[in-house]
């Protein structure tokens, strides 16, 4: 069953703009979200080009790209949202840089490796459980949804992930845009639960590449990313987490080729490091169709 927690963060602007909004693609899965007010920064992942993570059992995996701008030069964030606990999710320059009274939502599983980090703000989800964040006349219903890192008994070997819905509201509770971000999972059978409790996805963020450990894969691949947009139906969908290190084996080429041979090219946008997609949503009489 799932439960609501509540967070209020500061006012920190006017009226919020609920007609537009901006994804930054910074690289890998992090993104700077600006809507309604807010500014939401995913999974900080600010190492470099040549720079080494550790991601468990022995294993490295080295960067191959460079993030497009470096985390001192971030704008001001009002929360960050973070899949799982891994270092291209979030990297030692986060650990050090990111002000730890920064209000985080994420894994019980993270939040417990943040605490010892120094993060005092962290917010656990479990799955289809929602965390309600209010700024000023702007509300998010934040909830965490189904992932699986692993098949079999090796998603148990594997940190615990999320994806996450967010639903931005008005004051009266209309929901005016919905943002899906699948993290880092593979295609299961609870995905197909999504579009029941959540119809009508504006935006979806699918996290691709393709990575693989000793062979196996861990997060979705071309087929799989397809395979996503074919359950969860977003208006629109953009792939990111993807050629950015040498455990990811699946180019963006390959997303593209079967995004084409499923004729879905219309629904798809990509970005490059540093690009910035801007999105209108509709007015508020028409979010009352969202609501139904």
């Amino acid at each position: 069953m799932s439960s609501i927690q509540e967070l209020v963060l500061p006012v920190t602007s006017d009226s919020p703009q609920f007609e537009r909004g901006s994804l930054f693609f910074v690289g890998t899965a992090t993104v700077i979200l600006r809507y309604a007010g807010f500014t939401i920064l995913t999974d900080p992942n600010f190492l470099h080009a040549g720079d080494h993570i550790h991601v468990g059992y022995g294993l490295t995996a080295k960067r191959l790209t460079n993030p497009a701008i470096e985390i001192e030069a971030l704008p001001a964030i009002d929360l960050v949202v973070l899949s799982h606990m891994h270092a291209d999710h979030f990297d030692r320059i986060a650990a050090a840089k990111l002000d730890k009274s920064l209000p985080i939502v994420t894994t019980a599983h993270a939040c417990q490796k943040l605490k010892n980090l120094g993060f005092s703000n962290t917010h656990a989800l479990d799955t289809w459980q929602t965390l309600l964040i209010r700024k000023g006349e702007a509300a998010l219903q934040l909830t965490a949804m189904p992932g699986i890192h692993g098949p079999g008994p090796l998603k148990f070997a594997l940190p615990p992930v999320m994806g996450s819905m967010f639903e931005f509201q008005t004051a009266a509770g209309r929901t005016t845009f919905r943002l899906y971000i699948t993290g880092d999972t593979l295609i299961h059978d609870d995905l197909k639960r999504i579009p029941q409790r959540f119809p009508k996805i504006d935006l979806a963020l699918l996290h691709l590449g393709g990575t693989k450990a000793f062979g196996i894969l861990l997060t979705m691949d071309g087929k799989q990313g397809v395979k996503i947009m074919q359950i969860v139906a977003p208006k629109t969908a953009i792939p990111i987490h993807f050629n950015d290190y040498t455990l990811f084996k699946s180019p963006l080429a390959d997303f593209v080729q079967e995004v084409e041979a499923a004729g879905l090219q219309d629904q798809v946008r990509y970005l490059n490091h540093g690009d910035t997609y801007e999105f209108e949503v509709a007015t508020i009489a028409s979010s009352q169709e969202v609501d139904a």
